[in-house]
């Protein structure tokens, strides 16, 4: 059943101490508000109580004076009570919706913050339909934490000022009320180990639940093609059904908690009629009294239940902020060592030594060099798991190498504001990122204040505009999630515009023409012939194009350089670059063209 709802390698276990410093921290912000809060919730409890004492006293005056004025003057008084209670309830609902309102919004903005800190390799680890239930959900059960917080301590002052009443009712029987309010914390303390381990697991469930519906969405497309609903829809039922039973566990313990408070109340009620019968027996204790009494002990009660239930529900809200005070103390794993804004980059890049693996074991590269003159079209070609999308990452700074040091412009990158720095490093990949939005709002995505004559320059040194203008509202066309409105080669032109209207130092281009048509494939080259000059760019290529072109090719294979040179140098070698040509770039070649022509 607890298949899969391991806790995540950055959990961390909190003190319940530890915890509430940190949400106290947070609510230290909204002092006024949590101010007036504190001040209309003791009035309000004061109020309420004060309805109760002045009740008992309109039973007490009918049953022996029966006077009636006096009777309707309290009467007046506790309808006024009540209004006031009305009053100080709202303001109270008011100001705490505020503040608690406040606080999970500054929660889910450090939780979202610290996540847009990390480098790619924590999305790698950790699914992000888990990671946005710990932003959303948690949250939100944190939330209802502090909400009901605010009853338990409306509570606790009435129980507070119902004793002081109830003391001068019966002695006795208020003592014996009195040794019985341990229990229920004793039984509610009992259930908290229980009802934290099983909170946390139900959330971990449910974060399941989310991931796979997430993940589900997003390849929905495969799924029909492969005729794979069923399977899916049975999966879900799968990861569904375990969220059922083990959210079923901890609603059994947390309303096991009922009943057990249930008997205690029974017990003492039993206890409180029989010695309050002895003594009217006796002539100790008059009968309305007795009522009285019992009517305050039913008015006690609720308040004593909502404070040991709260407790489980304490736990369960302590779990949720655990959770999200993990996420958000989990530190990036990408760090840099000094904040130097970079000037404009010549485009000199440098492999010192570099050693990298994306998991503890299995290294891509160990001591690996290479040196990327500034200006310089470099192409790198390899088999699939070589390490060319590798170096892209490195260079971007989306992943921690572990040993040795890249340099741009004889600089370590580890020294560069890392905001900065990115501004001048232009990556364009194999499958294009875009945005439920405008094209206009996609290309400007790095520069929001750009003119429109400004984007329209980048359509065209990206390829053209023409086709931009041919769609139904040009600029201003919706192209819905990931681009979908618009073929492969489209988004392709719109993100080399974006990369190129922020106009990087360096420019990789990670195999970003193919997955296009040949005609867009020649509208891309014929502008990366103007783009990548005077600029030092990457291209990791499966095009023949591309690779003819650069100034040097370098072959990898596993995390090594095998060969480099031009096209034509490495061709008469004949070495591991005319296999790779033979087995991926002869078919596109002219040459080969006129040979099919021929047969």
């Amino acid at each position: 059943m607890f298949i899969g709802l391991e806790a995540e390698e950055y959990d961390r276990k909190y003190g319940d101490l530890e915890l509430l410093k940190r949400m106290i921290h947070y609510f230290a912000k909204y002092k006024k508000h949590m101010g007036i809060v504190s001040l209309v919730l003791t009035l309000s409890s004061i109020v309420s109580s004060l309805v109760f004492v002045f009740s008992s006293f309109v039973i007490n005056t009918i049953i022996k004076t029966q006077d009636v004025p006096s009777v309707l003057i309290v009467l007046f008084i506790i309808l006024f009570l009540n209004l006031l209670s009305y009053v100080f309830n709202y303001f109270n609902w008011n100001y705490s919706a505020r503040a608690i309102g406040n606080v999970l919004l500054d929660l889910r903005i450090d939780a979202v913050a610290s996540v847009l800190e990390h480098d790619l390799s924590f999305f790698d680890k950790y699914p992000v339909g888990k990671i946005v239930s710990r932003i959303d959900s948690d949250s939100q059960d944190f939330g209802n934490m502090v909400d009901l917080a605010n009853q338990v301590i409306s509570s606790i002052i009435m129980v507070g000022i119902l004793l002081i009443f109830m003391f001068f009712v019966n002695i006795i029987l208020t003592l014996i009320f009195l040794i019985s309010i341990p229990l229920f914390f004793i039984i509610a303390f009992l259930f908290r180990k229980l009802a934290r381990q099983k909170t946390l697991l139900g959330q971990r469930a449910l974060a399941t639940v989310n991931e796979f519906v997430k993940e589900t969405i997003k390849g929905i497309q495969i799924a029909k093609t492969f005729r794979q609903e069923e399977k899916l829809f049975d999966k879900f039922k799968e990861v569904n059904e375990q969220s059922y039973r083990v959210n079923l566990r901890r609603a059994w313990v947390l309303n096991a908690l009922f009943p057990s408070l249930g008997i205690i109340q029974g017990v003492v009620l039993a206890l409180i009629m029989y010695f309050g019968g002895i003594g009217i027996i006796g002539n100790q204790i008059k009968a309305g009294d007795l009522y009285l009494f019992l009517q305050s002990l039913w008015i006690l009660v609720y308040p004593l239940l909502v404070i040991a239930a709260f407790w489980p529900q304490f736990q369960a809200g302590l779990s949720s902020s655990e959770r999200i005070f993990s996420l958000i103390d989990t530190k990036p794993v990408v760090v840099q060592r000094d904040n130097i804004v970079p000037p404009r980059f010549k485009g000199k890049i440098e492999f010192k030594n570099l050693s990298f693996e994306y998991e503890e074991g299995k290294k891509v590269f160990q001591n690996f060099n290479l040196q990327i003159n500034p200006g310089e079209t470099l192409a790198i070609v390899g088999h699939t798991g070589a390490g060319k999308t590798t170096i892209a990452n490195l260079i971007a700074r989306f992943y921690e190498f572990q040993g040795g040091d890249i340099l741009i412009d004889d600089t370590s990158i580890r020294n560069f504001n890392l905001k900065e720095y990115r501004k001048q490093i232009g990556i364009n990949s194999q499958t294009p990122m875009l945005w439920a939005d405008t094209i206009e709002n996609n290309v400007k995505y790095c520069c929001p204040d750009i003119s429109k004559e400004e984007i329209i320059d980048a359509f065209n040194k990206a390829g053209g505009y023409d086709w931009v203008q041919q769609l139904p509202n040009g600029l201003n066309t919706y192209i819905r999630e990931r681009g979908s409105l618009l073929s492969m080669g489209q988004r392709q032109l719109l993100v080399f515009a974006r990369v190129l209207l922020e106009n990087p130092s360096i420019l990789i281009l990670d195999e970003a023409t193919a997955s296009v048509d040949p005609f867009t494939e020649t509208r891309i080259q014929e502008a990366l012939e103007k783009t990548v000059a005077h600029r030092t760019s990457i291209i990791i290529a499966h095009r023949l194009w591309t690779v003819r072109h650069a100034d040097r090719i370098i072959v990898l294979d596993h995390g090594k350089i095998t060969e480099e040179g031009n096209h034509d140098e490495l061709m008469i070698k004949k070495g591991q670059y005319f296999n790779l040509y033979n087995t991926y770039f002869r078919h596109q070649s002219l040459e080969y063209i006129n040979e099919m022509k021929k047969v």
